[in-house]
């Protein structure tokens, strides 16, 4: 700590931003993660509601429950969600990637900073 108090203000603001966009861009990762594990989850349910027929007995998991529900029905919803997950996911990598390009630039921005001071 002793030494960013000898750091200027500027500096040491920027060294701040940029730990907050890491911890954003980490929370950003761990959301797609989850989501693309959901969307395998959606997709894998969806192949095995393709290889029933049109008047299999299909339930799906409602809370703590299994409810007797319509194949078509369910189909359609995994669909929907699937939809859902692909654009939040989209979402998420177009925010990491802007969250990486300016931690990139900080942290460039830093590097010259500290190559433009003398060692003491």
């Amino acid at each position: 700590m002793a030494e960013e108090a000898k750091l200027p203000p500027q500096v040491q603001e920027r060294l701040l931003r940029l730990q907050q966009l890491q911890q954003t861009l980490q929370n950003v990762l761990i959301q797609k993660q989850q989501l693309e594990l959901e969307l395998t989850d959606v997709e894998q349910a969806l192949s095995e509601l393709e290889k029933l027929s049109d008047d299999a007995v299909v339930y799906k998991s409602v809370g703590m429950l299994l409810i007797k529900s319509d194949r078509a029905k369910v189909t359609n919803e995994l669909n929907e969600r699937k939809e859902l997950i692909s654009m939040r996911i989209s979402v998420l990598g177009r925010q990491e990637e802007r969250l990486r390009s300016q931690a990139k630039d900080l942290q460039q921005k830093l590097q010259q900073y500290l190559r433009s001071v003398p060692s003491a």
